[in-house]
């Protein structure tokens, strides 16, 4: 498969990296090519992985990971030509403020608005970067949510999240976004004081 990857921080880098090892064509999106940090990215895939500018990368591509920071995210879609974010404050202070984009609506349902035509999925969003590429806890893994509108796009978005070793649970269309989202400020406030990062949400069946 072809994925683009907009952004190169820890949930692009990390979801980039696993999924260019597992054999899939994947080019970084990024406003600065030669940087050092995007050079670090692409040594760190063992030649698995390129860097292009966003529009050259989404062009080329099956599959657009969007992993920039919420404040960058209509910016970077602009710049992306036809065509996974979550609303919060990149800040100390972004646990307090809690989600930018209210139960009204959600950062998913916005980003369809502004990439008209683009089957959005929403994933990756509710466990930290730190669990993308292994996410077993003792015997069992955790719950990947997802939620989409288009059945095809879901599919799609199953399968790169299955290959990575998580549970991927359909939540049903993109308004779900507006649950998903507030359960990842909760998977933050807990890894940012009560409990610490280690840990991830499953879904347990009776």
């Amino acid at each position: 498969m072809k994925i683009a990857v907009i952004g190169a921080g820890n949930v692009g880098g990390t979801l980039g990296r696993a999924w260019a090892g597992s054999g899939h064509q994947v080019v970084f999106g990024v406003r600065d090519v030669n940087s050092d940090k995007v050079k670090k990215l692409i040594s760190e895939s063992k030649g698995k992985a390129k860097a292009a500018s966003v529009p050259d990368a989404v062009a080329q591509s099956d599959v657009v990971l969007l992993a920039t920071p919420w404040e960058g995210s209509r910016a970077s879609l602009q710049s992306a030509g036809n065509l996974a974010v979550n609303p919060v404050e990149i800040s100390p202070a972004f646990l307090e403020k809690g989600l930018l984009v209210g139960h009204t609506t959600s950062a998913s349902e916005q980003i369809a608005q502004w990439a008209k035509g683009a089957k959005v999925v929403k994933a990756f969003n509710t466990i930290g970067s730190i669990h993308m590429t292994n996410p077993r806890f003792g015997g069992q893994s955790a719950t990947m949510f997802i939620c989409g509108d288009d059945a095809d796009a879901k599919k799609t978005v199953k399968q790169l999240s299955d290959e990575l070793g998580f549970e991927t649970v359909d939540a049903g269309p993109l308004k779900a976004a507006r649950l998903l989202e507030p359960l990842a400020m909760l998977w933050m406030h807990l890894a940012f004081g009560a409990i610490g990062p280690n840990f991830g949400f499953k879904v347990i069946r009776k």
